[in-house]
C-alpha cells in the first residue's frame, strides 16, 4: 500500500489509523483503559507490521461508549457486554428495517 492509498482510506472507519497512545489521548483514557477492554474482547485492534495496536474509528466509538458506562460507575467486564448487546440490537433493528423495506417494495399496499 502506497502513501497515496492510506490517505484515501482516512474517510475509512475500519481502517486502522490510530496508535494506541493516540487513541487513549482522543478518549481521554489510559492505554490499560484499552488493553482492559481489548482483553474483555469488546475490541480487538489489528497490529501493524511492528505488532503495535491499531485502531479505526469504529473502535473507538466503542471504547468511547465503554467509557461512558464505566464512569457511571458500571464495572469494565458489565460494561463491555451492555456496548456488545447495544451494537447488536442496533445491527438487527437495522436488518429489520431493510426486511421491511425490500418486503414493501415487493408487496405495494393495495389502491383502495
Amino acid at each position: 500500500m502506497t502513501a497515496d492509498d492510506s490517505y484515501g482510506r482516512l474517510d475509512d472507519d475500519d481502517y486502522p489509523a490510530y496508535t494506541m497512545g493516540r487513541a487513549a489521548e482522543m478518549l481521554g483514557t489510559t492505554q490499560g483503559f484499552l488493553r482492559a477492554i481489548g482483553d474483555a474482547r469488546l475490541i480487538t485492534p489489528l497490529r501493524s507490521t511492528g505488532g503495535h495496536r491499531r485502531y479505526s474509528r469504529y473502535q473507538l466509538r466503542i471504547a468511547a461508549r465503554a467509557r461512558e458506562l464505566v464512569d457511571q460507575g458500571t464495572p469494565i467486564e458489565a460494561a463491555c457486554r451492555i456496548v456488545i448487546l447495544e451494537d447488536q440490537l442496533e445491527e438487527a433493528q437495522r436488518i429489520n428495517a431493510e426486511h421491511r423495506r425490500t418486503t414493501q417494495s415487493q408487496n405495494p399496499p393495495a389502491a383502495a
